[in-house]
């Protein structure tokens, strides 16, 4: 079997373009790569919870011919475990952790609309992106989106998942701020899944980086062995 298609998910405050370098590699590899942006719901951003999420996963997911693979990174991780049992492979970028493993992530509290569009600053995000050419900055800097403080708070509650049963590849960046590399080992572990270490990686450094070229090959070769 060899993957065919594949989801890719982003995280918070991000959208489909994150992934524009790996859809790329992903196409040379001859996997059918979708990025899709997560919606609102119709009751707008603030009122919008991990399940309208996880049900739009899950519609995206099915539209794809099997094999098929659902990639999430960061938060998008978290909604990939939620559907990865009706996927043939997943992989995870530096995921939010699901129960119990959430207990792990820094304390954080989030607002009813976090403003990483509103409120974006340049020198931020490069700063959340030191492994990134001025140019991704840039790209990044205009493109964060205002995300639901209520997803948020639902996921750092923790959001309770089956253990997947497919193959499963992880993606860790030694220098994630966000999500600590030693608690994404850890469930790895338990998991027991392939991984790709990234020592000097960011949180968003394996989409984003320099890095990101490489690392979604890596991923593609990982896949086309499945």
């Amino acid at each position: 079997m060899s993957i065919r298609t594949a989801l890719l998910l982003h995280g918070a405050g991000g959208g489909g373009w994150e992934w524009n370098v790996w859809r790329e590699v992903f196409a040379a590899g001859h996997i059918d790569a979708h990025a899709p942006d997560l919606q609102p719901s119709v009751a707008g951003l603030a009122a919008t919870s991990f399940s309208d999420y996880a049900a739009q996963v899950r519609a995206a997911l099915s539209d794809l011919s099997r094999p098929r693979a659902v990639v999430g990174a960061s938060m998008g991780g978290l909604l990939a475990l939620q559907v990865a049992s009706e996927a043939d492979a997943l992989v995870l970028v530096n995921p939010l952790p699901p129960r119990p493993w959430h207990a792990r992530l820094p304390l954080q509290e989030w607002p009813a609309v976090v403003r990483w569009h509103g409120d974006a600053r340049l020198a931020s995000t490069r700063a959340a992106l030191p492994d990134a050419d001025p140019v991704t900055a840039m790209y990044a800097f205009r493109n964060w989106r205002d995300e639901s403080g209520r997803v948020l708070r639902e996921a750092h509650a923790g959001i309770d998942t089956d253990a997947p049963l497919v193959p499963t590849l992880c993606v860790i960046s030694g220098q994630d701020r966000d999500v600590p590399a030693e608690m994404t080992e850890a469930f790895m572990d338990q998991l027991a899944a392939t991984r790709i270490g990234l020592p000097e990686a960011s949180h968003v450094g394996p989409l984003l980086g320099r890095q990101a070229s490489a690392v979604a090959a890596q991923v593609v070769a990982w896949l086309s062995a499945r």
